[in-house]
């Protein structure tokens, strides 16, 4: 579908829904006029899903699916209507300001998705399944416990901080990982006062929990690794891509053609320069601080790495160095050229099935 540039050309209807956790609301667009031909809210089941097929069956053969969030309420239905070998397009949530005149229910939402699927001229399909929601759910849960144990490092350190003296003794010239040890492996006294006995113990309990945290993440990373070497191992052959680095990168891309070219790869992730110039300005931009946060952050982890030992990278920051570039214009420079990189290497290198 994304070589489509009108999808009035290829379609009778369009069907624009709405998803929720409980409910889905759905409108039927006609392609040609814009007219809203019928509408439906179903409950956010397999039944309900059925209904939504039903529903199409009465006003078209021919028709596509403009789905809200088929990564998230949406994915039971995108899954749903895949197996049945619907075209399905993937849009996101809209912007309050984008809405007519500030009017939100369920219904418009559903014809508002239907009437803007027909005035795009790129479509864009829904993330694939198996390996990529596979590694998806991995890396929301090693974040997840990444996050949580920074969090208890933090609380750890600021205790040793207010602790008293002689449990602070015990601390003192220690950096964190040494402090997790020291707190991990304190017995209690009978000569402490409460305060003390407290201190100590929740100092134990937060040590024990950034080791069981620190263990979670690496058996989910463990796993992130088996499957990329399975899926891509062409990626791990890229100098500076480890495996959390690749399912990122793998995670945002899904398969061949959904992106339809390095130029929008290098959009979604945020590394794209927007242009920022004015009358005989020509030469101006703007960072791009939207698209995937998470894959610019992967390109910002393979840009350092490179620079850091990568020699190849090193010529060339010496060169745009010496071309009066300061150092944030020349990673955001290779950042770009990195997002190409991987862009041709995902789309022409062959992938498992």
């Amino acid at each position: 579908m994304t070589s489509v540039t009108d999808l009035r050309d290829v379609v009778d209807v369009v069907i624009g829904v709405d998803t929720h956790v409980h409910t889905h609301s759905a409108a039927a667009v006609d392609a040609r006029t814009g007219g809203v031909l019928d509408e439906i809210t179903v409950e956010a089941t397999a039944d309900g899903y059925a209904q939504l097929v039903e529903f199409a069956d009465e006003h078209a053969g021919l028709r596509a699916w403009a789905i809200e969030g088929t990564g998230g309420h949406g994915a039971g239905l995108s899954r749903h209507l895949e197996r049945g070998k619907e075209v399905v397009i993937e849009l996101d949530r809209p912007e309050r300001a984008k809405r007519r005149n500030g009017a939100k229910s369920d219904p418009l939402d559903a014809i508002r998705a239907a009437r803007e699927a027909l005035s795009r001229a790129k479509l864009g399909t829904p993330r694939g399944g198996g390996d990529r929601q596979a590694l998806s759910v991995l890396l929301a849960a090693r974040r997840s416990a990444v996050n949580a144990s920074t969090d208890a490092q933090r609380q750890l350190f600021s205790l040793v901080i207010a602790a008293p003296e002689p449990i602070r003794e015990r601390f003192r010239g220690q950096k964190v990982p040494a402090m997790i040890r020291t707190a991990s492996s304190m017995r209690l006294s009978s000569t402490w006062n409460v305060e003390t006995t407290t201190t100590v113990l929740a100092l134990r309990s937060l040590a024990r929990r950034v080791r069981a945290l620190a263990e979670e993440a690496a058996e989910h990373e463990k796993a992130i690794r088996v499957i990329v070497r399975s899926w891509r191992p062409d990626l791990l052959a890229q100098p500076g891509v480890g495996p959390i680095v690749a399912a990122t990168v793998l995670c945002a891309w899904s398969h061949p053609g959904r992106i339809r070219s390095e130029a929008a790869f290098a959009m979604l992730a945020g590394a794209a320069p927007v242009p920022a110039n004015s009358g005989q300005v020509t030469t101006r931009y703007r960072l791009n601080r939207y698209g995937d946060r998470q894959l610019n952050r992967a390109l910002h982890t393979i840009a350092l790495s490179r620079i850091r030992y990568d020699e190849t990278t090193r010529r060339y920051i010496a060169r745009r160095t010496s071309e009066g570039k300061t150092s944030r214009e020349i990673k955001r420079c290779l950042k770009r050229y990195i997002a190409r990189d991987l862009y041709r290497i995902l789309e022409s290198a062959p992938a498992r099935a």
